[in-house]
């Protein structure tokens, strides 16, 4: 087997040997390297990656060499250019310096500034070069001449990766600055469970930033202080408006409305994501618009429609006035909060003020989270179990039982 009379080569070099041996490997790689980027380049001029029903030039290379498409994407920058940074690419293809050298100059190279970072590139780090081309945009910028004047603005970017269920945000300084404060400030609100890492906080700032410009959602605390306001607990605005987002859910019917809260790998399908479990499905299920979608036996949708009923705004304000922050037992929180439905809401069933909780966002969920059980009824005691067995409880506040009961004390006519 070749591969194995390689290994055995290998294993027997000095170790003077395996390290000169290494650097004509990677020069001979930079040199191909160089070569496929020209011709990558010429390939995307011509668009012959049409030809095979490719989009783009970088969907082209995803496909057919098998790589990831923030490496494809890499790959289609550097080729767009190549043709007119001979010594870029010349340097690239003698093995004189790396790709990631190249890539971290080539977006502020032009073909009379090509010479001048070719020689910094054999000279200087990935490092020292992606500070070179900083200062380079940043000057540019400044003085608002060449075609790279607004380049920190036109190079904005948002990428959504639907199979890592990632986003990667790229901004000119201010905004950078502007959004990180933001959500700093949002995440230092959030509540930790044991000292939740700042980079988890920091996500959960966001969703909360999220939730806040969502009708209907959750928002920062930032308003009067007037008991009987028209937002949701915590936020400003219109608190009966559903979202505006629709997430779409195929489940056979007994993943959403069974509440024996047993777990199966195969629950439902959240469309642009795969499979999800029970628990998934009735969480989704909780606070968000659904698309029903009813399935036959082998999967197939033979009926879709919306079918949620979301609390009124009255109840709303009502579930406020009852609880006050959070049920959760120990959470004074008031700013991201939920209204959760007890005993999880069925098709044609009812949405009454005892199945109806306020829970912040850290909560909703925990409660939802397998393992966890929530029950009983929320205008007089609710009881909470954790995956532990401790059974915890929760009442409305004082104040709000003191005037109901006052209330049902009172003599009727």
């Amino acid at each position: 087997m070749p591969g194995a009379d390689l290994i055995s080569a290998i294993a027997a070099e000095s170790n003077e040997e395996l390290a000169a041996a290494m650097e004509e490997d990677f020069a001979e790689m930079t040199a191909r390297q160089g070569r496929f980027l020209l011709r990558l380049g010429e390939m995307d001029r011509r668009q012959a990656y049409r030809n095979e029903g490719a989009a783009s030039v970088q969907a082209w290379v995803a496909e057919r060499f098998g790589v990831s498409a923030p490496t494809a994407r890499g790959y289609a920058q550097v080729g767009e250019k190549a043709w007119d940074m001979p010594h870029l690419v010349g340097s690239l293809c003698a093995g004189e310096v790396s790709l990631d050298k190249v890539r971290a100059v080539i977006d502020v190279a032009t073909p009379e500034t090509d010479e001048e970072l070719c020689d910094q590139a054999r000279r200087s780090s990935v490092r020292e070069l992606a500070q070179v081309a900083q200062m380079r945009a940043q000057r540019s910028a400044g003085r608002g001449t060449g075609p790279d004047a607004s380049s920190a603005h036109q190079g904005r970017y948002l990428r959504c990766n639907d199979q890592h269920r990632t986003m990667t945000l790229g901004l000119p300084a201010e905004s950078y600055a502007l959004a990180r404060a933001c959500v700093d400030a949002w995440a230092e609100t959030v509540p930790t469970e044991g000292g939740t890492p700042l980079d988890q906080r920091r996500c959960d700032g966001f969703m909360a930033m999220v939730h806040a410009v969502t009708p209907g959602g959750s928002g920062r605390a930032a308003g009067t202080g007037r008991a009987g306001g028209t937002g949701r607990a915590g936020g400003t605005g219109p608190a009966a408006v559903p979202s505006p987002f629709v997430v779409v859910l195929h489940a056979p019917l007994e993943a959403v409305v069974d509440n024996t809260g047993t777990a199966t790998d195969l629950a439902g399908e959240l469309e642009r994501d795969g499979l999800i479990d029970a628990p998934t499905v009735r969480r989704i299920a909780c606070d968000a618009t659904v698309v029903v979608a009813l399935d036959d036996d082998v999967g197939h949708t033979m009926y879709e429609g919306r079918a949620r009923r979301f609390p009124t705004g009255a109840q709303r304000r009502e579930v406020m006035r009852r609880d006050r922050h959070c049920r959760f037992p120990g959470c004074p929180n008031v700013t991201f909060t939920n209204v959760h439905h007890i005993v999880a809401w069925k098709p044609g069933g009812r949405t009454d003020l005892p199945n109806l909780v306020l829970l912040c966002e850290h909560h909703h969920g925990v409660v939802h989270r397998l393992g966890w059980t929530m029950a009983g009824d929320a205008n007089e005691e609710l009881t909470i179990v954790g995956p532990s067995g401790r059974v915890m409880t929760s009442r409305p506040s004082a104040l709000w039982t003191r005037v109901s009961a006052g209330s049902r004390a009172r003599p009727s006519g």
